[in-house]
């Protein structure tokens, strides 16, 4: 999954304003999640209405078809890929085909024995092209099963997707808006020495002083997420970058030396000011300058 570079721009600049990002990815999910529901019900429709006369399970046949992506047939069928892969340490197209039809039987005998259990009048009509599709309570329920595990998938996706492709623009905006010189930061560390552990592909962003290289980490996450610290410890990093902190994150962060500045208080990006002094960064002072107007600037400079 894919940020629109307007989305990343709107998180960085809710973050530098000290403002809740998270309607951002929120309207994203929901609008990914709608124009899925819409699709999905169009095909179920069509496939019940190509299938109405066939004493078969029709879903099965239809919405776990072989032609049908990994990824799709993941979905319809209950479960999502990076399950199915977590589940059984491989995702390959074989297995996850395998445990999707494995999973879509079971889901469906226990829908089956809840219904005869329990009495209950459940059913879904759908309306295509003036032509309607009833579907019964067993039917009903493994539509809505889907449409539950898609939009945990797209929430779980997107959460993690947003982190990830915010890091670099937010940490290079925070130089630019400090004017901290190119060569003291970069993405990918060049230096010979790097101050606090061993370089891995999960460090975000790198301070330069010289020939050493600090470690930042950044996190969007939620006031008193214990996670804080222990993505420090793991990483080893000197830096640490976060939306919310709770007071024990700082006392965490400060016991183990590591500089932090969290985004969404009265402070907010502003101490990012007090990191670069104690590292000894090169930097200006911010000064009068217009904060939305000089963003814009910034932007236009790392999405061209």
């Amino acid at each position: 999954m894919t940020l629109t570079e307007q989305v990343t721009k709107n998180i960085v600049r809710k973050l530098i304003n000290g403002d809740d990002y998270r309607i951002e990815i929120v309207t994203l999910i929901n609008a990914e999640f709608l124009q899925f529901a819409i699709e999905f019900f169009k095909q179920v429709a069509e496939a019940k209405l190509n299938n109405q006369d066939i004493d078969i399970d029709w879903y099965k046949k239809e919405m776990l078809s072989l032609e049908l992506s990994p990824e799709e047939i993941a979905i319809n069928s209950g479960l999502n890929k990076k399950t199915i892969t977590n589940m059984y340490n491989s995702g390959t197209r074989e297995v996850v085909i395998d445990a999707s039809y494995e999973h879509y039987d079971t889901l469906y005998k226990a829908i089956d024995d809840l219904t005869k259990v329990e009495d209950l009048n459940l059913s879904l009509q759908i309306k295509f092209n003036k032509v309607s599709v009833e579907l019964d309570i067993n039917e009903s329920l493994i539509v809505i099963n889907t449409l539950a595990v898609k939009r945990a998938a797209l929430r779980g996706g997107l959460w993690s997707t947003a982190g990830k492709q915010t890091e670099g623009p937010l940490m290079i905006t925070l130089c630019k808006l400090y004017n901290v010189p190119i060569e003291n930061y970069s993405i990918k560390p060049r230096a010979k020495k790097i101050k606090k552990g061993e370089v891995n592909r999960e460090i975000d962003f790198f301070l330069r002083l010289d020939d050493t290289e600090y470690k930042c980490e950044v996190k969007l996450m939620g006031k008193g997420n214990p996670e804080s610290a222990d993505a420090v410890i793991a990483r080893d990093s000197a830096v640490f970058v976060a939306d919310k902190l709770s007071d024990q994150n700082k006392a965490q962060l400060e016991q183990l030396n590591v500089e932090w500045v969290e985004m969404r208080n009265e402070v907010g990006f502003k101490r990012f000011k007090t990191v670069l002094e104690n590292l000894g960064i090169p930097h200006s002072e911010l000064g009068d300058i217009d904060i939305e107007k000089r963003m814009d600037e910034i932007f236009n400079e790392i999405f061209t």
